[in-house]
C-alpha cells in the first residue's frame, strides 16, 4: 500500500492512524504506517514533552507526527476565564440538572476536571509547537483549518510537512492557497468534526480540485476494501481514527466505553454539538439527546460548549454513567467488533487490500501478480 507520499515519508505503507494514544501512535509507525498523536488534550508543555520522549524511545525511528487543533486567526488577549465568563447561567444549570437527574455524582473536593479542550487556544496551541519542534517530527497535521501562516513557514523550515482536514473541496482550495502540503479529505461517516459530504463523494472532489497536491481520505475506512477504494478514487492514503479506539494499546479511560464501542452498530453514532459546539460524530446518548432535544438550551459555540461540559464529561467517564456515556467515533464503529493489537489491525488492512486488488484485476481480465 505504498504511494508517492509514503514513499516521501519513508513509511511502508499509506495508511496515517490518528490518536490520542501514545502507545498507539507509535505502533501505528512501528507497523509499517504512520501515526499521528492527537495533541488536544495536552494543556501543560510537560504532559506533551513526557509522551513525545516515550515515543521516541517506542518508535524504533519510523517517522511519526503531531495533529494539533489551532485557528488560523490570532485572537489577542483572550484568556479561558474571559471565555468562561461568556458560558449563560442557564446553560450552567442545564448541565446541573442533567447530572441530576442521571444520579452523577460530583468530583472529589479539590479534584480538577480531566477533560478540558483548550488547545483551541492560540497560546495553548504554540505551547503544544514549542515542544513539538524540538521532536523529528514528520508532519504537522491541523484539525481546525489551515494554521496561521507563521507555523507553516516555521514547519517547512524545519522540513515538516503541513496538512489540514478539509470537508469540501471550497476548504481544500483555501488550505492550498495557504501553502498546506496535505490535505485530509475528511467524510461525513468520520469521527469527531465532520461535515456533511460522504467520503465516497467529498474524496475525488478534493482530489480534483488541489491536484497535484496529495489528498488522504478520510471517515467510515477501516477495512482494505476500503483503503484500495480510496486509492481508486485517487486518494495518497487514508486517515484512519476511530479504529483504533478499540485497540489493545489503547488507553480509554473507561472500560464501559470500550464494551459500548464494541457493541455499537454503524448506525449508534450521531453528529452532535453537544461535545464541543461544532458538529462531531459520537455515539448517541442521552447525553447528546439531552443537547439536540429542541425544548432545551442548546449548544454553545465552540469554544465555549467544550469549557461548558468539561467537568460534567470527567463525572459521567469517572461514575461510568452508562446512559450518559459516549466517546466521539465514526460509523465504522460497526466493524469494531472485538479488541485487536495494532499489528492485527494493520494485517487485515493489507490482507484485505490485497483481495481488493486481485479482485478488480480479475475483473479487468488481468491475472493478479
Amino acid at each position: 500500500m505504498q504511494t508517492e507520499l509514503s514513499k516521501t515519508l519513508g513509511v511502508e505503507h499509506a495508511v496515517f492512524g490518528f490518536t490520542p494514544f501514545p502507545a498507539v501512535a507509535a505502533a501505528i509507525s512501528r507497523a509499517g504506517g504512520f501515526g499521528v498523536l492527537g495533541a488536544v488534550r495536552y494543556t501543560a508543555p510537560d504532559d506533551l514533552k513526557r509522551d513525545l520522549d516515550w515515543i521516541e524511545e517506542h518508535v524504533d525511528g519510523k517517522p511519526y507526527g503531531l495533529d494539533v487543533v489551532m485557528p488560523a486567526k490570532k485572537v489577542e488577549n483572550v484568556s479561558e476565564a474571559d471565555v468562561e465568563a461568556m458560558i449563560p447561567d442557564g446553560h450552567r444549570q442545564f448541565v446541573r440538572d442533567t447530572l441530576a437527574k442521571y444520579g452523577v455524582p460530583e468530583l472529589a473536593e479539590g479534584e480538577a476536571s480531566g477533560w478540558r479542550i483548550t488547545g483551541w487556544m492560540e497560546q495553548v496551541a504554540r505551547t503544544q509547537l514549542d515542544v513539538a519542534f524540538d521532536y523529528p517530527i514528520r508532519l504537522l497535521a491541523n484539525a481546525l483549518g489551515s494554521p496561521p501562516a507563521d507555523v507553516i513557514d516555521r514547519a517547512h523550515d524545519q522540513d515538516v510537512l503541513v496538512a489540514a482536514l478539509a470537508g469540501s473541496a471550497r476548504h481544500a482550495l483555501k488550505h492550498r492557497d495557504a501553502g498546506i502540503d496535505v490535505v485530509v479529505a475528511q467524510g461525513y461517516e468520520a469521527g469527531g468534526h465532520t461535515g456533511e459530504i460522504a467520503t465516497m463523494v467529498l474524496t475525488p472532489e478534493i482530489v480534483d480540485a488541489v491536484a497535484p497536491l496529495p489528498v488522504l481520505a478520510a471517515g467510515g475506512i477501516g477495512s482494505g476494501r476500503q483503503v484500495a477504494a480510496a486509492l481508486s478514487l485517487g486518494a495518497q492514503g487514508v486517515w484512519l481514527g476511530s479504529i483504533w479506539l478499540t485497540a489493545t494499546e489503547a488507553d480509554l479511560s473507561s472500560p464501559a466505553v470500550t464494551r459500548k464501542l464494541l457493541a455499537a452498530g454503524s448506525g449508534d453514532t450521531v453528529r452532535s454539538r453537544a461535545l464541543t459546539g461544532k458538529p462531531a460524530r459520537q455515539l448517541r446518548t442521552e447525553w447528546t439527546d439531552a443537547w439536540d432535544d429542541p425544548n432545551g438550551p442548546g449548544t454553545l459555540p465552540m469554544p465555549l460548549q467544550g469549557l461548558l461540559v468539561a467537568e460534567a464529561v470527567t463525572r459521567i467517564q469517572k461514575y461510568e454513567v452508562d446512559p450518559l456515556l459516549g466517546t466521539p467515533v465514526g460509523q465504522i464503529v460497526g466493524r469494531m467488533t472485538s479488541e485487536r493489537s495494532v499489528q492485527a489491525v494493520f494485517d487485515d488492512l493489507t490482507r484485505g487490500f490485497e483481495q481488493a486488488v486481485d479482485r478488480i484485476n480479475r475483473i479487468a481480465g488481468r491475472s493478479a501478480k
